[in-house]
């Protein structure tokens, strides 16, 4: 059975100014590594990867002030890959159309 590697691009302010130097954040599985979501990019966008950076971010406690008091619970341990693609290679994630 196939894993799904690429869970889900990062649309954000941040992430999406890298756009412009082909720079794309995307959610991936935390026990993957760069040369698999190198394949996956090649796989599901049919470009070439010039450069992975990945990084983790641990779980963290959450608790907030509700009318039946404090709920506690914690976030999910996330893996971010930023992928670069050479020059001229843009995926575009909103489908916008130049009018």
């Amino acid at each position: 059975m196939d894993r799904i590697i690429l869970i889900k691009p990062f649309i954000t302010d941040k992430s999406y100014k890298g756009e412009k130097y082909s720079f794309y954040t995307f959610s991936v599985d935390i026990n993957c590594n760069k040369t698999q979501i190198k394949k996956e990019i090649k796989k599901l966008f049919g470009f070439s990867v010039k450069n992975i950076r990945t990084m983790i971010n641990p779980r963290k406690n959450k608790s907030k002030y509700t009318k039946k008091g404090f709920l506690y619970g914690r976030t999910n341990k996330l893996k971010k890959a930023t992928v670069q693609f050479f020059e001229n290679q843009k995926i575009d994630f909103l489908n916008k159309k130049e009018i």
